[in-house]
């Protein structure tokens, strides 16, 4: 089992940005393809590394959702 993403992780790789590793952490956060599209685009031209800061929560929130099935509706037969 994967222990669960951290946003602090996040958001330390997101600043990486500025050494030229843009979309680390976005491939973090399981988002395997838009991270490529930052690593070649430097974060969609900058404006997508920008808007990011606002949506790392989101994005690690959905992935240890997904990881982890918080949130799914179990139900239950008698």
């Amino acid at each position: 089992m994967h222990p669960p993403k951290d946003s602090a992780l996040a958001y330390l790789l997101w600043f990486t940005c500025f050494v030229g590793l843009f979309g680390i952490h976005r491939m973090y956060a399981g988002k395997w393809f838009t991270g490529i599209l930052w690593f070649f685009t430097l974060g969609l031209f900058g404006v997508g590394q920008f808007v990011d800061l606002f949506l790392i929560p989101t994005m690690i929130g959905q992935t240890n959702r997904k990881l982890f099935g918080e949130g799914r509706l179990v139900v239950a037969c008698a």
